[in-house]
């Protein structure tokens, strides 16, 4: 019925671990499959700490403020700023800001675009994804963000101003330039903020 919410029942056979008892009966490391997909990332980091490439993408779950996820976590369950952060980490896996290009190939150049990344994120989150942008454009890349947050508005290289309100009183070009220059524009909503709280250049 449409009109009620969703009801799920354990099955008497799995007691919803998805697997048939011959495959709970093998063991690695004392945990069963259903066992490993029930962990979160943060538990899977050391679980899967001799293990170089799991391990680096367990970390970067982590960088990205989604260490609080199961690895068996079903992908419709995900909200969007949640999907959009795994696409980012898919990514992230692939650059080695610290490695050479090979003699005569050329590093691709990628255009990431994100769509307020830091919904539903705690404050600590907040400066874990940044850092995940900075390796990102670090690497070579750009980074596009559509964002409210103040955090990462004074960490761009440059800041695009729209308003001067939001919905049908905005759609105009208020501003447009590094942090600091936005903070000191008059009748910018979003300079009005960055100058309370100190943009970029100023702080550091």
């Amino acid at each position: 019925m449409s009109f009620l919410p969703d009801v799920k029942v354990p099955c008497d056979s799995c007691r919803g671990t998805r697997f048939n008892a011959e495959t709970l009966m093998v063991r690695w490391k004392g945990k069963h499959i259903g066992e490993v997909l029930a962990m979160s990332m943060d538990e899977a980091v050391d679980f899967f700490s001799a293990h170089p490439s799991i391990h680096h993408a367990l970390r970067l779950l982590q960088d990205v403020g989604l260490g609080y996820l199961t690895l068996g976590q079903q992908s419709p369950t995900l909200s969007g700023g949640e999907a959009q952060r795994i696409k980012l980490v898919t990514e992230l896996a692939k650059v080695r800001s610290d490695a050479s290009p090979r003699r005569g190939v050329q590093n691709a150049h990628t255009l990431y675009v994100l769509d307020e990344p830091t919904v539903g994120l705690h404050m600590a989150d907040v400066e874990k994804l940044i850092r995940v942008l900075h390796r990102l454009v670090d690497g070579g890349h750009s980074v596009l963000v559509i964002e409210h947050d103040l955090d990462v508005i004074a960490e761009a290289d440059w800041v695009i101003d729209l308003g001067p309100e939001g919905g049908s009183g905005g759609g105009q070009l208020i501003a447009s330039g590094p942090p600091e220059e936005i903070a000191a524009t008059a009748g910018s909503h979003t300079g009005e903020y960055l100058s309370g709280r100190g943009a970029r250049a100023s702080a550091s």
